[in-house]
């Protein structure tokens, strides 16, 4: 019995350290992000490692170029913001009031709809896995507690714009505009970086090269919210 107790006890210590190293290497993993540019992200691996069991020949291509914010056009960071998360600036990464609506237009019956923020999708992108889970739900939130707390805003939506999925093997802004208008991000006019955001997050299910009825609308509903916001001087709020 003793012996039972004394395993029962070494087992629960060890679960301990592992959680409190686990809290502490995310917290590391996270700050050192806020300085490091990520050279690749969880979602990248995860289509790449799937790739090799799909039906088309070959393993994924993947186009990516780091861009820092000051080289994306400041249209394409208003974009995103306009079609993703419009109150970006001012939640602390969860947009209670989206969640709240999105529980409401389901139990109505109505056609199920996201509301993960900016942040959130940055901590899935970068750091989780596929599917859904409670477990999965919950590093989710996890991690972006971490982002929120570590990182300025301005962080959070540059490393959005650089991990952002906008078609099969594109990522990130500057391969997404050199691969859709043969131009570098930064030089994105308003109808462009519209477009590019009217995919989101949806980049497999709709085309920015061939846009067809619904991105042509979404884009200009997007342009809308655009003008709405204020123009580029909304990103002012960032910090």
């Amino acid at each position: 019995m003793t012996s039972g107790r004394s395993i029962i006890r070494r087992l629960g210590r060890l679960l301990a350290y592992a959680m409190v190293g686990g809290v502490l290497v995310s917290i590391a993993m996270v700050l050192l992000l806020r300085f490091m540019d990520p050279w690749t992200s969880s979602v990248i691996v995860n289509e790449r490692v799937s790739s090799w069991f799909d039906d088309r020949p070959g393993a994924l291509k993947v186009q990516r170029q780091w861009r820092d914010y000051e080289r994306i056009s400041p249209q394409l960071a208003l974009a995103v913001v306009a079609s993703e998360d419009q109150r970006f600036p001012d939640h602390n990464g969860f947009d209670f009031k989206q969640i709240q609506k999105a529980m409401d237009e389901a139990g109505r019956g109505g056609r199920s709809r996201g509301a993960s923020t900016i942040s959130q999708q940055v901590a899935k992108n970068l750091f989780l896995w596929n599917g859904r889970s409670y477990l999965r739900k919950g590093l989710e939130a996890w991690f972006t507690l971490l982002i929120e707390t570590l990182w300025p805003k301005q962080r959070i939506l540059e490393v959005y714009l650089n991990v952002a999925e906008f078609g099969r093997g594109i990522y990130g802004a500057e391969a997404a505009a050199r691969t859709v208008f043969r131009k570098p991000a930064r030089n994105l006019n308003r109808a462009e970086a519209a477009r590019l955001a009217a995919v989101l997050p949806s980049p497999r299910r709709y085309s920015a090269v061939n846009p067809g009825p619904y991105v042509q609308r979404r884009q200009r509903e997007i342009e809308a919210q655009m003008a709405a916001l204020g123009g580029t001087a909304y990103l002012s709020r960032l910090k």
